[in-house]
């Protein structure tokens, strides 16, 4: 199975952030793909396919990490694009606390590698993926889009649980919750 860890924000920050993505250009385009606002997520740790008898190491590495790892604040905030061409992906930027954000991540994916699992080398850089657009929006409506996304700030809130995701992949991806593990506040 096809597996990620990761923080969804709370539907209030969601809601404000659906409202803000409504009155971007790329919402109005014609083939972007826009995220569906019940997959906005974090990703702390993609791991890609892990084979079914592995699933409880998996929920070990996890449940340690959020054992040691508190409740960071946080905001979506501003953004910005990564990609070119086809693969443009336009993204919201998370702030706050993201010192403990790194913290957990860097745990979580420290106990994946001890557990022999497998997971992404790629530098953590906490955001969350609001559009695909590709090569199918004009690069002049994508700049607009992004000064909106520079003045936009979220609610603050508290990242209170670690989730075990799996992806359905496909062109509307699905996500299944596989397990969760509570953040401690104030730790």
């Amino acid at each position: 199975m096809r597996l990620f860890a990761a923080i969804y924000p709370p539907a209030v920050a969601v809601a404000e952030l659906t409202a803000r993505i409504k009155g971007l250009r790329i919402a109005a385009a014609r083939h972007a793909r826009l995220t569906d606002p019940a997959n906005l997520h974090l990703t702390l740790a993609f791991l890609g396919e892990v084979p079914d008898v592995r699933l409880p190491d998996v929920e070990w590495a996890l449940a340690s990490a959020a054992r040691t790892a508190r409740a960071p604040r946080l905001r979506l905030a501003g953004g910005g694009s990564f990609g070119q061409d086809r693969s443009t992906v336009l993204w919201i930027d998370v702030r706050g606390e993201v010192e403990a954000l790194d913290a957990l991540a860097r745990s979580i994916r420290d106990g994946l590698r001890e557990a022999g699992l497998p997971c992404d080398d790629k530098p953590f850089r906490p955001h969350l993926t609001i559009a695909r657009p590709g090569d199918r929006v004009p690069e002049a409506d994508l700049r607009t889009d992004l000064e909106t996304l520079d003045d936009y700030a979220g609610p603050q809130w508290a990242a209170g649980e670690l989730l075990l995701i799996r992806s359905h992949p496909g062109r509307t991806p699905r996500y299944t919750r596989v397990a969760a593990w509570a953040l401690a506040a104030g730790r």
